[in-house]
């Protein structure tokens, strides 16, 4: 059906502009749309491979049968008049208005890829008593895999591309090696990235013909920080104790804010989780304090910092994660008998996600492999994706340089996704220009092929994509079929509050915090929090910054509502900061913050962005750390806020919601079977039978940052954005869903340059 009533109103779906899809799509929820033949309740459906119509709330109830439906309606043609022997068009009057339907985009398919070619790979596991040992077991290999497990000697760079099987090669090679080659599993180091994929990996390798827990504990395996921390604990146990570890974020911060004082740096403003990533992004690249060179304020408050942390630990004798790998790099170079021995005892290397090491990283193998130069480096130059932590695919791209006289083994076949998402990916990722060539093939073609779709905005994008995830999982799929991926946090909050307000399970990660938590956002709703409650002290603290007051500003405050018998909210009128200005601005704050709890929430915000002065204040902090821009923050909130009536109903939705996300932590870890919804990083090495990427535009993905760059020259950033959107495709097995929004933080937004294939 495409027609229905609201109240006494006949809403046609054909004369409907996109943007209001969503309110309607909400009174159908809230049974405020009713049938114009029975009368009888009805809702909206709005999926992707749809365009929206109404239907009866009573699933048993068959549509009803309009008696005129309506058409789209005709565009009057323009009226001509001749003048001066011209024809020019007649003019309107300027008092006609004219109404704008923004259409509703249907979505499409990706054409253009390469027909599917049914040429299974050639598996190779009958030409070796070994490999068809192994084949008995479902354990087969393909020709490009079995060069990589049978590369022994010599340096090695496995090109492993998105499911070829990577894991099943390395633990095949130690296999290989152990079993045929007798090499002694001591003299062996094969590091992972993660504590979980080297227990994988002992396992699988236990399961093999010939392996046994005796051999396979013998081989020095686990993660680069579990290893070399080994050998620092073996050498030098008072200086490593595990007591002395800063294990929690919170320490460290802690330490941070004590040094930032020093700065007068505000505990409640200024990123020190940032500053500590970049403390961490400077050690791992083994840039000391004296080797770094800031760029910006923002760089000289972090070396400030990290200097102070330093001589802390130092004078402590504490130590952190990152120390475990510097730590031991420089004890390796300063003991160079104590360095020879280990590289006469470890001679062969394997080490997974070699795309991901850091700049320490890949010293300490380069270190310990220089006599024997048997490193098998197993990685894909085209999912780095971890530069904020050091990560470089240049690691990659110059192995040949730094291991002369390497081989390089491709490994093309892709066994996870259909022939449609493979074949897109390679187009995407074909683009970039640093990377090594290769090209995946896949394995079935077993799927759809990938699917772009145009919600509105934000609201309709999530609304869109549950309404198909609830119908796929009507029709037999499971809810941990499914995977919802973005850029940032920030970008998951619309999904988030629409899967909330469901019965599909889903989980977050552990360290995501809501979206109304982040600090600009968090300023913004004091104010509202204020104006609704002006006895509400913790309001009025989360307000003093952006009202360039000290945290010191509370105590008169408090003072001020016992001397002069007020609230918060007057109090502001009594506070003397010796700069007659700033007093005669607080003396008019009261009234506006006051006059907040009657408006609707969009023009509240409005009121505190430019008439409180909360645009000044965002724009004086600055982007620092790069973190997401204070502007942008204020245009999501707008976004979230347009859908209330009231302050008030617009705070008590904000409050549950940051109340459904610990809550939804906490649940997250008794689900077995549940959505995932999580970042592309967070989401590497993973496989969905369905993905959807949100907010493929520009601006998004790419991030704004990377596009700054860009502009400056800085092609880097503008590639790993690229690296993001295949890692994202490259998770789907069967079906893939790109979001195109038409509209991104209430502006119209452009699709990402990345579809252009």
């Amino acid at each position: 059906m495409n027609q229905a009533k609201s109240g006494n109103e006949i809403i046609h779906l054909l004369t409907v502009s996109a943007s209001e899809l969503q309110t309607l799509f909400e009174k159908g929820k809230r049974d405020q749309l009713s049938c114009v033949i029975c009368d009888k309740p009805v809702k909206l459906f709005i999926g992707i491979h749809e365009t929206p119509y109404f239907y009866h709330s009573d699933p048993s109830r068959p549509a009803c049968e309009m008696p005129n439906p309506i058409s789209k309606p005709e565009t009057k043609p323009l009226e001509y008049m001749e003048q001066n022997g011209f024809r020019i068009p007649k003019s309107r009057t300027i008092t006609e208005t004219k109404t704008v339907i923004e259409p509703f985009l249907k979505s499409r398919t990706i054409t253009g890829n390469p027909p599917y070619l049914d040429k299974p790979s050639v598996r190779t596991e009958l030409l070796d008593p070994y490999f068809q040992e192994l084949s008995e077991k479902g354990i087969m290999l393909d020709a490009e895999q079995l060069k990589a497990v049978k590369t022994i000697e010599g340096p090695v760079l496995v090109l492993s591309g998105a499911g070829s099987g990577k894991t099943r090669v390395l633990t095949v090679r130690t296999a290989y090696m152990l079993t045929v080659e007798k090499i002694n599993p001591k003299s062996i180091m094969l590091v992972t990235f993660t504590a979980k994929s080297a227990k994988e990996m002992q396992q699988r390798l236990i399961s093999y013909p010939y392996m046994s827990p005796s051999l396979v504990s013998q081989i020095v395996s686990g993660t680069f920080h579990s290893i070399f921390y080994k050998i620092l604990i073996f050498h030098e146990p008072a200086k490593w104790q595990r007591d002395f570890l800063l294990k929690w974020n919170w320490e460290k911060e802690k330490i941070l804010k004590q040094a930032g004082r020093e700065l007068e740096l505000d505990e409640k403003e200024f990123a020190y989780d940032q500053a500590l990533q970049q403390i961490g992004l400077w050690k791992n690249s083994l840039i000391f304090p004296d080797d770094v060179k800031p760029n910006d304020d923002w760089e000289k408050s972090c070396l400030f910092l990290y200097k102070k942390y330093e001589a802390y630990k130092e004078q402590t004798s504490k130590y952190d994660f990152d120390d475990m790998l510097v730590g031991c790099y420089v004890f390796l170079k300063s003991h160079p008998e104590l360095l020879l021995k280990y590289q006469q005892r470890f001679r062969y290397f394997l080490v997974d996600e070699f795309q991901d090491i850091n700049k320490v990283q890949y010293e300490l193998i380069k270190l310990l492999s220089a006599e024997t130069k048997n490193v098998c480096a197993v990685g894909d130059d085209d999912q780095a994706i971890y530069s904020f932590r050091g990560s470089d695919p240049k690691y990659i791209l110059n192995f040949n340089h730094d291991f002369p006289g390497s081989q390089v083994v491709k490994l093309t076949e892709n066994y996870r996704s259909s022939h449609e998402i493979v074949a897109t990916a390679n187009r995407m990722i074909k683009r970039n220009q640093h990377r090594m060539d290769k090209t995946m093939r896949a394995q079935h073609n077993q799927g759809n092929p990938a699917v772009l779709f145009y919600p509105h905005d934000e609201e309709l994008e999530a609304t869109m994509i549950v309404t198909d995830i609830q119908e796929k999982i009507s029709k037999g799929a499971n809810p941990g079929d499914f995977a919802i991926l973005y850029r940032t946090h920030t970008m998951s909050r619309a999904i988030f509050e629409r899967l909330a307000s469901s019965n599909l399970p889903f989980v977050i990660e552990k360290d995501a915090d809501s979206f109304y938590q982040r600090r600009v956002i968090h300023g913004m709703l004091a104010f509202m929090r204020l104006s609704l409650h002006p006895q509400d002290s913790k309001a009025a603290s989360d307000v003093l910054s952006s009202l360039f007051l000290k945290q010191s500003v509370l105590q008169e405050l408090k003072a001020q509502t016992i001397l002069q018998d007020c609230d918060f909210i007057d109090a502001f009128a009594f506070v003397k900061t010796g700069h007659a200005f700033q007093e005669r601005k607080l003396k008019a704050i009261p009234a506006q913050i006051r006059s907040i709890k009657t408006m609707s929430p969009l023009v509240a915000l409005e009121v505190i962005e430019k008439d409180l002065g909360y645009q000044e204040y965002v724009k004086k902090r600055g982007n620092e750390a790069h973190l997401e821009k204070g502007s942008d923050d204020i245009r999501d909130l707008k976004v979230a806020a347009n859908r209330f009536p009231t302050v008030a109903s617009f705070l008590d939705h904000v409050d549950h919601m940051i109340a459904m996300v610990q809550e939804v932590k906490q649940l997250s870890k008794h689900f077995k079977d549940a959505i995932q919804l999580t970042t592309i990083h967070r989401s590497k090495g993973l496989e969905y039978q369905s993905v959807y990427i949100l907010a493929a535009v520009d601006g998004s993905l790419p991030h704004d940052f990377a596009l700054d760059s860009y502009r400056k020259g800085e092609l880097g950033p503008l590639e790993e954005e690229r690296r993001l959107l295949y890692v994202a495709a490259t998770r789907a097995k069967k079906n893939l869903y790109i979001s195109v929004p038409q509209t991104r933080r209430g502006r119209t937004a452009h699709p990402s340059r990345f579809l252009n294939l």
